[in-house]
């Protein structure tokens, strides 16, 4: 007795610490649509690469007819692991290829047509660049997608019932033989004039009934069920509205889906999203590094400046979008040096501007943040802070509007920490919450405003005129509680 007496002694310590044990803090309920795993996958890669390389290149125009040989396409050098270097260099993380423009030449030995590389000169009828691209994307660590454009100015069936099968079939000779697709891209562009097989006519389509997309749709998902589907209606991803690569300031990442298809003429609405969005669908900021989507050697000297696609990369990737930039492959195969040369830099000057959060690091500097409303744990301020996108600060249920302040500590000399940029992120996969939010510096121990934003979404940037500051306040305004994955200070 006196044996089981002694137990229960050292028991009891343990038995009132479970009694008195708080219970776990749930986390805040979702709120609106929220991002598959595959659409935060997507949009965690934040830079990709588009390539134009096709019969235009060889013609030198945007838009073929369809009329054009084979025989015009004959690449000199092509060479598709230069492309998956050049993009690997800049940071991208995939590479989308126009394996068929509106012109019908399939850059893929097609068993369902004749017009393609299989009856040109290069390579004597035997070579494929979607092969060639796709193992050049897995030899890098590059994701590969593929552009198939609804139109086809060449096939006779355009415009009829029949030549939906054809178009399915081309799209499941790309989903089978090519390995993992990420991202397959429908063009908005649908009907016009065309050869149509010797025809050449003028054959207009009901954009938003004629391709039964639903059905497309479905093939894509059996066939590759982690990719995301482009268009202006997405569901995967929605084009920004633009060919300038710039999302709006607003830009929510949710819109009334049923309302667009490829094409739909509403496509303005597109570059801020709906607040009331019934479907997630990011957008994604669409621009070729060149005037033109395909490669015009008039053009060598008219590739955008540093400061200018610097500029594009902070109005899409920091405007809660994904930036698609354009490569216009030149007739030798090769992306041009002028191109080349200049990913290299954008590359340089995106990894030199945020290569050290101060917020974060160096490790043991000590940054104290506070809240003005903490959940509980598990979701406590000090999760924005961590660099860990898979944790984050919460409120408690009621409380949509909260702050974070993070106070820098001393350096030496004056005693201050210059910053020029943030970096914003929500924990999406609870839904976009934030509506507004403003920023404050403190300086010689008073707050002063410096930027203020709407949304936020996966990732915001704010660029300003270098401030010296000795800490900073962010207030933020949710439509639900704000759930904040990152705050990052550069």
């Amino acid at each position: 007795m006196t044996k089981h007496l002694s137990s229960i002694k050292y028991l009891l310590p343990l038995l009132l610490l479970f009694a008195c044990a708080k219970p776990p803090v749930p986390p805040p309920t979702p709120y609106g649509p929220v991002p598959s795993d595959a659409q935060l996958a997507w949009q965690q890669m934040e830079f990709n690469a588009f390539v134009h390389f096709n019969m235009n290149t060889f013609t030198n125009i945007e838009w073929g007819m369809g009329s054009e040989p084979p025989s015009t396409f004959n690449p000199t050098a092509l060479d598709c692991r230069q492309w998956a270097k050049v993009c690997k260099e800049a940071g991208m993380k995939g590479i989308i290829l126009t394996a068929k423009h509106h012109d019908g030449f399939c850059l893929w030995p097609s068993a369902y047509t004749e017009h393609s590389v299989k009856n040109s000169p290069w390579k004597d009828g035997k070579g494929d660049v979607v092969r060639e691209l796709s193992d050049a994307c897995k030899e890098y660590g590059l994701k590969f997608g593929v552009y198939l454009s609804p139109w086809d100015r060449n096939h006779a069936d355009y415009g009829k019932p029949e030549y939906l099968t054809y178009f399915r079939n081309q799209l499941r000779e790309l989903l089978t033989n090519y390995g993992e697709i990420f991202e397959v891209w429908f063009d908005g562009a649908n009907g016009g004039d065309g050869y149509y097989g010797g025809a050449n006519e003028k054959r207009e389509v009901d954009r938003q009934n004629y391709y039964d997309w639903p059905t497309t749709r479905k093939l894509v998902y059996e066939l590759q069920p982690n990719a995301i589907i482009f268009s202006d209606a997405g569901p995967g991803c929605r084009w920004v509205g633009n060919e300038n690569g710039y999302a709006e300031e607003t830009n929510w990442s949710t819109i009334r889906s049923a309302e667009f298809y490829p094409g739909s003429p509403n496509y303005k609405e597109l570059t801020k999203g709906h607040a009331d969005g019934t479907d997630w669908v990011p957008a994604e900021c669409d621009v070729s590094i060149r005037p033109g989507w395909y490669y015009h050697p008039e053009q060598d000297t008219a590739v955008k400046s540093l400061e200018k696609l610097t500029d594009i990369y902070y109005n899409s990737v920091g405007r809660n979008g994904l930036l698609l930039l354009n490569l216009p492959v030149d007739t030798r195969g090769l992306v041009h040096e002028a191109d080349a040369t200049r990913l290299k830099e954008l590359g340089e000057t995106i990894r030199r501007d945020f290569a050290n959060n101060i917020a974060e690091g160096p490790k043991g500097a000590g940054k104290k943040a506070a809240a003005s409303n903490e959940r509980g744990q598990g979701f406590e301020v000090k999760n924005a802070l961590d660099g860990n996108p898979e944790t984050y600060w919460a409120t408690a249920d009621g409380t949509n509007s909260a702050s974070l302040e993070i106070d820098f500590p001393k350096g030496a000399g004056a005693g201050k920490t210059t910053i020029s940029r943030l970096v914003l992120q929500e924990y999406i996969r609870l839904g976009q919450r934030v509506s507004g939010f403003k920023v404050f510096a403190k300086q010689n121990g008073k707050w002063q405003p410096i930027a203020e934003g709407t949304t936020i979404g996966y990732k915001r940037i704010l660029r300003f005129d270098p401030q010296e500051v000795e800490g900073l306040k962010i207030e933020f305004e949710g439509r639900a509680v704000p759930c904040i994955a990152e705050v990052g200070v550069y």
